[in-house]
């Protein structure tokens, strides 16, 4: 089984770090393949970012497929990001969202959770697309933690951040936590260890998920919302 993992920013060293997350977390034989778009923001926070990271990804998408490369699912690790919808009419194989994937996750071991992210301006971003996934009836919170995305490179002081937003998704009636952000991938067991409660990893949850819709011979619905996109011409970007 052949995933592609991309990345929703141009930072490459963020890249490494999903791909190194989802290296963990694939089951043996699995094999991973982090891409870095060619353009767009070195970080997403913002609706401006979203949609330009959701094109750049798009387009990255579009120039491996005509390349001739071959994968058996793709995991968008960009957490409330846009671009999942597109890519799903894009690609004839699975498209699976790290946001999408965790919340689902999260509904499954606990009856409340809540998204434990970067800043503040993020969280319209990323409640709008649990809204969209349908998820979005058992999140008691969407909580920035006061860092940046390039911020995120210092554990320590990220893992502190993060634990006191997710004392207060605890203290609001939260049962589970999500990870909100890509950039936090591997922090997972010490959160929950500090917290006493299940935290999930988007990037791991994806990259699970996205093995079971293969393992069980299930792709992208074709019948309505996701149908192929139509023949015309694009434009995607100068050349």
């Amino acid at each position: 089984m052949r995933l592609l993992i991309t990345n929703c920013n141009t930072t490459e060293s963020m890249t490494k770090e999903i791909e190194a997350g989802a290296r963990l977390a694939a089951s043996p034989g699995t094999e991973i393949v982090a891409r870095t778009p060619r353009w767009g923001p070195e970080s997403a926070e913002g609706w401006l970012d979203s949609f330009l990271s959701a094109a750049a990804v798009l387009d990255l998408l579009r120039e491996l497929t005509e390349a001739g490369e071959r994968f058996d699912a793709v995991v968008l690790a960009g957490f409330g990001e846009h671009g999942r919808e597109g890519a799903r009419e894009l690609l004839g194989v699975p498209v699976v969202d790290i946001t999408e994937a965790a919340a689902h996750l999260a509904c499954l071991l606990g009856r409340r959770y809540a998204v434990v992210t970067t800043l503040d301006r993020t969280r319209g971003l990323i409640e709008d697309s649990l809204h969209t996934a349908g998820v979005a009836a058992n999140c008691v919170a969407v909580l920035g933690a006061g860092l940046g995305v390039l911020e995120l490179g210092d554990e320590g002081r990220t893992a502190s951040a993060l634990l006191t937003a997710g004392r207060r998704a605890r203290d609001r009636g939260a049962e589970v936590l999500v990870l909100g952000c890509a950039g936090m991938t591997g922090l997972d067991r010490r959160i929950s260890a500090e917290l006493g409660v299940p935290v999930v990893d988007g990037v791991a949850a994806a990259v699970r998920l996205a093995e079971s819709c293969v393992a069980l011979g299930l792709s992208t619905s074709r019948a309505g919302s996701y149908a192929a996109p139509l023949p015309k011409e694009r434009r995607w970007r100068p050349v």
